[in-house]
């Protein structure tokens, strides 16, 4: 029969304030910037403050220098060699909720500016040098074509066709269709189009505006001098024979083409040589920005973390709109009310993102400090549970504030997790870093005849004898990581 009982039981609800508080955590630089735009558009409580960087700046330079720190602003991010770098935001308005300004501005462009240093520090390069900006596969085809004499229509046809090239540089349609689809006086003709197309084909790479792998291949070929060993064999493979030389059937090949064993196999090695999409060698439009979330330096011999500027929000309470609200009747009942205090929330929780950001980074630091110094051969193996504990945070938290979060670095832009290599074992009974290992691989491989490429065993062999215990499987699949290829495809002739 039905009963009724009661029972007790306790569960663990996150409030909302702390829901926004994980969700801010786990979102990256540009997805927080985007969330604070639209607080900023829909929440009446919050305001842009639009006050210069370097009011923001004088505003914090008394508290930086009573630490001995140097205020980071959006223009300059390092200064005098006296001074050291700081976060450019102060806590006290946002951990109180206060209308106090919340320093740093998310619209700015992150950027920086140093001066010749001495006393053990860093050169201090343009961060923004670190993203090398290359020119897009189109860009570079309409800059060389700009070079030639052409007529309206000729340069029209010709920048046509490389507008409708694909990234890996190829022409994926037919000219019939391509010219059903222009509209030109008088209608534009295939042999128009095909006139066009051997003048892109010549503007830059060889291999550029190809309609197939052959074709690709086979402008390769045609550009390499006439007296290269294996070129018109290597013809006729590209030209005939594609999929035997993929099947590797090499008697076959010989057998079709008339020619020696040893002309057969240059011929081969020629081929591999050539690069199937050349249009991957050049920038793509496409490409996903990453902003920094904080900037590592090395000042005075040691290494100091801050927050990047151009990341942390300008925003605060309308004071105007919160005192009205306040001596209006009702306030408490008021829907608006529930807008002040999210307002409340998100300023105090965007200042507590920011300070678990930087305590993680500045704890990843200390256990690597070896890396900045010597690279990815001094990566230690560390798991996120090492800087849970040394922090006193949950390791879930850990992980929400290294996901989707990038560190500026001397040695470039890295993503927090690039710090937690996984731990591999030594002949020694020692540990050491996948990250490391990697890095031995390529400096064996980068030292390796190229006429006698190593292989993946001898390659275990060789990490063994350094007292890196490792498999040949693990070596293919450390290579593969890397885009290196097998021992066979990096030989050369």
């Amino acid at each position: 029969m039905p009963s009724i009982e009661l029972r007790t039981r306790q569960s663990l609800a996150l409030t909302p304030r702390l829901q926004q508080s994980v969700r801010l955590l786990q979102l990256s630089s540009l997805e927080f910037q985007q969330e604070l735009r639209t607080a900023l558009d829909t929440n009446p409580f919050l305001e842009y403050d639009s006050s210069d960087t370097e009011d923001v700046a004088l505003a914090t330079a008394t508290s930086g220098e009573e630490q001995g720190v140097l205020p980071a602003t959006d223009a300059v991010a390092a200064a005098e060699p006296d001074s050291l770098p700081a976060e450019a935001a102060t806590s006290e308005s946002l951990d109180s909720g206060g209308p106090d300004d919340m320093p740093g501005d998310f619209s700015g462009d992150y950027s920086s500016r140093s001066s010749a240093r001495q006393n053990g520090d860093s050169d201090g390069s343009d961060p923004a040098e670190w993203a090398r900006s290359q020119p897009t596969l189109r860009e570079q085809l309409h800059d060389a074509l700009r070079l030639y004499r052409l007529d309206d229509r000729d340069r029209a046809v010709a920048r046509f066709i490389i507008e409708a090239l694909d990234d890996d540089g190829y022409l994926r349609q037919d000219l019939a269709d391509l010219a059903d689809s222009v509209d030109l006086e008088p209608e534009l003709t295939e042999e128009e189009l095909l006139v066009a197309l051997r003048l892109v084909q010549s503007l830059d790479r060889p291999g550029l505006g190809a309609r197939s792998l052959s074709e690709c291949l086979l402008l390769q070929v045609n550009a390499l001098p006439a007296d290269t060993p294996g070129r018109d064999v290597a013809r006729q493979i590209v030209e005939h024979h594609l999929e035997r030389l993929a099947r590797r059937e090499q008697a076959e090949l010989q057998k079709q083409i008339g020619c020696t064993a040893e002309e057969l196999r240059v011929a081969c090695a020629l081929v591999r040589k050539l690069d199937p999409k050349p249009g991957n060698c050049y920038g793509r439009t496409e490409d996903n920005y990453v902003v920094p979330d904080v900037i590592v330096r090395q000042v005075r011999n040691k290494w100091v973390v801050t927050i990047n500027p151009a990341v942390q929000p300008r925003a605060r309470i309308h004071r105007m709109y919160a005192e009205l609200f306040a001596q209006s009747a009702g306030a408490s009942r008021s829907p608006l009310a529930q807008q002040l205090q999210e307002a409340r929330w998100l300023i105090r929780n965007a200042q507590q993102r920011f300070d678990t950001i930087q305590r993680v980074a500045e704890c990843i630091v200390a256990h690597q400090k070896a890396f900045f110094q010597y690279g990815e051969i001094a990566l230690k193996p560390m798991v996120l549970r090492d800087v849970a504990d040394e922090l006193g945070l949950h390791e879930s938290t850990i992980s929400r504030a290294t996901g989707n979060k990038y560190m500026a670095t001397p040695r470039g832009i890295f993503e927090f997790k690039h710090f937690f290599p996984r731990e591999l074992g030594t002949e020694s009974g020692g540990t050491c870093s996948a990250a490391a290992v990697r890095a031995l691989l390529k400096e064996m491989i980068a030292a390796e005849n190229t006429r006698d490429p190593l292989s993946d065993v001898t390659l275990a062999k060789m990490l063994a004898d350094q007292g890196v215990l490792v498999a040949r499987r693990t070596v293919a699949k450390y290579r593969h990581l890397m885009k290196v290829p097998p021992a066979e495809l990096r030989r050369q002739v």
